[in-house]
């Protein structure tokens, strides 16, 4: 049977998770153009976002590290029990893996992206320069994704446990036994 323990740290990991990727869409660095007596440059405000982007992608990784070292990495240890739930468990193993992976990139990328700020200033004569910011909606596509996420990588730790439970029967054939005789 699956672990409720082991569900519910998951859970509340990807919460957290799913937390902090929200609080960063939110606190995305914005910035506005200053003049000065000859230069116009940009003014970035709050950097929040960065580090809200990179807890959200530390406690998504820790709920997979957990769920992948509670299910041997479905690669590793005694074999399944062949069924339906081992079918289900090695789908939602893949769609875990991709689901996951997407989240992960949104979030590393959205975090990089939003601690790029320019550097450079531009003469009061010249086009003003471009203070470039992230896009609306990266760190809410990795929020999105977290969710699914938690839901594919519960959904498969349960498939996990029902094919792992009991043992594989062995196999009765009806071939000739070679015993000792006396």
């Amino acid at each position: 049977m699956a672990s409720t323990l082991l569900l519910v740290v998951v859970f509340v990991f990807d919460l957290i998770a799913f937390g902090l990727a929200v609080a960063a869409e939110q606190r995305r660095a914005t910035a506005t153009i200053r003049k000065d007596a000859e230069y116009n440059y940009c003014v970035y405000e709050s950097d929040i976002a960065t580090g809200l982007g990179v807890g959200s992608f530390l406690f998504l990784l820790a709920s997979q590290l957990i769920i992948m070292l509670a299910s041997r990495c479905l690669c590793c240890g005694r074999a399944l029990r062949p069924g339906k739930s081992r079918a289900w468990a090695i789908l939602l193993f893949i769609t875990c893996w991709v689901t996951f992976f997407i989240a992960e990139v949104c979030l590393l990328a959205g975090s990089v992206r939003n601690a790029y700020h320019t550097k450079y200033r531009t003469y009061l004569t010249q086009h003003p320069p471009s203070c470039e910011v992230l896009r609306k909606g990266v760190f809410g596509a990795g929020a999105a994704f977290i969710v699914f996420t938690g839901i594919v990588s519960e959904l498969f730790y349960v498939s996990y446990s029902k094919a792992d439970e009991g043992s594989i029967p062995p196999r009765m054939d009806g071939g000739i036994r070679m015993n000792a005789f006396k």
